[in-house]
Parts: C-alpha cells; structure tokens; sequence
C-alpha cells in the first residue's frame, strides 16, 4: 500500500480550460488525473451527436488533450480517469487509440458500459419500474416517447475494476464526479466497499475536485481581488492518504490560491442537505467535514463521517419538451430603460394580435435588472443607464409560433422607439427545449461491464 497518492483535477466541465490537463501532468509529481465533462444536459446534447454519427457521442475535446498529454502519462506513469466518453465510451477509446498509434504510444485503455439505459426504458416500464420524477412524481413513461438520454449515475467500483485490470486510461459514461477521484483511493489503500468513513472521505475529495479551478480561486466570492495570477491558475490537487484524510494543495507556481475559503466554498457548491450527500458509494456527511489551512496553498480535510449507500441509483434523463427563441435590441440613452420597456410591451400586443401560442414569455432589462429582477430598481432607484439590451425570449410547444415571434423583432427597429443601437445575431430561429428528469431505478436493474484493452 501507498503512502499517499495525489490525484489532480483537469477538467470541471465540458468546455472548461483546455490548458489545464497539460500543466498538471507536465509539472508530474501527481499518480492520477480526473477531468470531469458531464452535466445533466451534457447528455442530451451528445446523444444527439451521436444519433447524427454513430461515432460520436462523446467530449471531444478529450481526444485533443489526450494528443497533448499521452507523452506525460507515459513519462510519469500517471493514470486518467474521465467521464467524457458520454453516451459513446468505446467511441471515445478508439480515438484516442488512434491518437496513441499516431504517436507511437501503447498504452491500455479501460472502459465502463452499462450506465445508458436509453433502449431499455420500454423494458423497464413494463417489468414496472415507474421511475417517478423525484421532485414531480411523474412516471417516466408520460414522457418516454419524447426522451432524448437516460443514464445511471454510476460510482467508483467499475472504476476500480479497471484500475484493477491495469489499465492507465479509464473512459467512462455517466459517472458520478465523485466516483472519478474516490476510486484511486480504493484501489490503492484497500478500502473495503463498506468502510463508510473512508468513502465519505474520498466522496469530498471528489466533490472538492470535480469542478476544477472553483477549489482553487475561480468563481471565488471571498477577497477575489487578491488572488495572484489568475491567468495561470493552478486546478486542485487532492493528497490523500490511507487514514481518509487529505490535503487539498496545487502545483507551485501556479496562479490561485487553495485557502479554507477557497475550499469551503467548493464544498457548500451543488449540494442540497448537507447532512446526507448521496452518491453511489456512500451518503456522506458534510456537517462532520474538519478543515485546517496549513498555510503554502495546502488545507487538510478530516473527520468526515459516512452512512450506508442507498439501494438506488439516481436517472439522469432528458426529453424534448417543446420550442424556444431569444432575441436582443439595444437601446441608448436618454430614457434607454423606457424606451426599452415600451419596445416590449409593444412587441407583446403585437404577438397577442397574431394569436400566436406561447408557454412563457420573459423579458430581461440587461443592464438593468437581468441579474437581480424585481429588486433592481430598489437597489438603485435613480440609477438611468447609458445603454439597456431588451432580451425577450419566448416558449412554445408550437413551432410556428415560436419561427414567427423571430420574424417580429427586426421590425421593431423602424416601427417601434428610437436609437435601437444593436440587433444581435439576426433572426432568430427556434431551438429544442430539453426538460431534465431526474429518478431512482434499483442498483441491481444496472449491470455495469468492464473492458481493458
């Protein structure tokens, strides 16, 4: 067994700093790196790609860092674990594969299957699975004619299995952030699938390193004035160790800053009671976290405390839920608030005349109060911008609806207010609406399966 291992963050998000991987296996010093690409809706869009081409279905960024980073992989035996093979793992592997071949590099690629259960919905319906939207309690089968993805969340087990397997590359679907950071702790300090401390452990030391640089000084609500070097910012490095503590750290040199406050604020992120974090592996209980900054960029995290997993695991489903449209003008000043406010009450009579059928039709003041709403005006009652940008967008299950309401913005410029400044983008044209359904299915309705290769 290790003393320790350290495991660095590479990607928070699909489109996150493709800089990133690069600067933390260059550096080395680190045995495995996590970059996570998944979000609810992330699924949806690659199930689309890959209706359109078979192939795809998967970050493709990821092939583009994997060309960059391989030779460091190699060079300091780091092992990458990802979720960013999306709806197309075998698709994501054989390109990298290519990748590897391109640069002379053998190396063995693991892949997890079994979390997309997209073709299975009818079969699961009908054995009597409801799958009820957790909020809601609507049954899946209301809407599984218009469904675009639905994935399991998965843990870290199919990952150990791999890391078991040999494999230094790991490509996943829908797995749990968490899961990418906590199965190296498995795997290499022993921990038993019922140690519900431990895996609350490394669950935090996920949670702290699933969305990048937002551990480490970006997005930071704190003195963010006073962080150095943010162009250059340094994404966090979990130092775990076989206890279940660990210390969250960053390369030297590196722009940021890895605080408690820092860290705090990444562990208070997307979580809803902070008692009961549920995740495949464990419930973890964030109340029992102990953080102790040590100064040099370095926090340790201990005496976390863990509860029993559930028997379930949570559906990340999508469907497609009718038609949406946005469009912006830009107003000036004098009176760039009213003439703006006029313009949208002049665009909605308008559309109420055409008897087009919307689901919602909200208007944003950008520059006013398209952050802060209502409360805008009571914030500053005699501010009087310099420019307002009218962002009105409309929903529809009804197509033509949504196309006409495009066609009715330009016109505005010459029929409606003066000093109209801006019309971005053109003509809008309608876009799918994809409504997120979240649900439980058993563990044991999933059946995960393991390739190394």
């Amino acid at each position: 067994m290790k003393s320790s291992i350290r495991i660095a963050s590479g990607q928070g998000f699909w489109g996150d700093l493709l800089t990133a991987p690069l600067e933390q296996v260059r550096r080395g010093n680190i045995d495995y790196l996590m970059m996570d690409y998944l979000a609810e809706v992330t699924m949806s869009i690659m199930q689309k790609q890959k209706n359109r081409n078979p192939a795809l279905g998967y970050a493709k960024d990821l092939v583009e860092v994997c060309e960059q980073i391989l030779p460091y992989l190699v060079k300091h035996n780091i092992t990458l674990i990802t979720n960013g093979g999306g709806v197309n793992p075998l698709g994501a592997r054989d390109a990298i594969k290519a990748v590897a071949e391109k640069l002379g590099i053998t190396i063995k690629i693991g892949t997890v299957l079994g979390d997309n259960i997209l073709d299975r919905i009818d079969t699961l319906v009908g054995e009597g699975h409801t799958m009820n939207h957790m909020e809601t309690g609507q049954p899946i089968a209301e809407v599984k004619d218009k469904l675009l993805s639905a994935n399991a969340y998965l843990g870290a087990r199919p990952i150990v299995e791999a890391l078991q397997q040999g494999a230094q590359i790991i490509i996943t679907g829908r797995t749990t952030d968490t899961g990418l950071t906590l199965a190296p702790m498995i795997h290499e300090f022993g921990w038993s699938y019922d140690d519900w401390d431990k895996l609350a452990a490394g669950t935090v030391a996920g949670h702290i390193n699933e969305c990048g640089a937002q551990a480490s000084g970006g997005n930071f609500l704190g003195n963010w004035r006073a962080l150095p070097d943010m162009a250059n910012v340094g994404f966090p490095i979990i130092e775990a160790y076989p206890d279940g503590s660990f210390i969250v750290t960053k390369h030297e040199d590196t722009g940021g800053a890895v605080t408690r406050e820092t860290v705090s604020e990444q562990l208070l992120y997307e979580i809803g009671d902070p008692s009961e974090y549920i995740t495949p592996d464990v419930i973890a209980d964030f109340t029992s976290i102990h953080l102790e900054d040590l100064g040099n960029n370095r926090v340790r995290v201990h005496g976390i405390i863990g509860k029993p997993a559930t028997p379930f695991l949570k559906v990340s489903a999508s469907y497609s839920d009718g038609y949406i449209a946005f469009s912006t003008l830009t107003y000036t000043a004098p009176d760039a608030l009213e003439k703006a406010q006029v313009a949208d009450a002049i665009l909605r009579k308008r559309l109420q005349q055409l008897g087009l059928q919307f689901d919602e039709i909200n208007t944003e003041f950008v520059g006013m109060n398209a952050c802060h709403g209502d409360i805008a005006n009571r914030r500053q009652p005699n501010f009087e911008p310099n420019e307002v940008m009218m962002r009105v967008g409309v929903r529809s299950r009804d197509y033509k609806s949504v196309e006409r309401f495009g066609k009715e913005i330009a016109p505005l410029v010459l029929t409606g207010p003066p000093s109209v400044t801006g019309f971005a983008g053109g003509r809008p044209k309608p876009g799918d609406v994809v409504a997120y359904f979240p649900a439980l299915i058993r563990k044991d309705m999933i059946h995960t399966s393991v390739g190394v290769e």
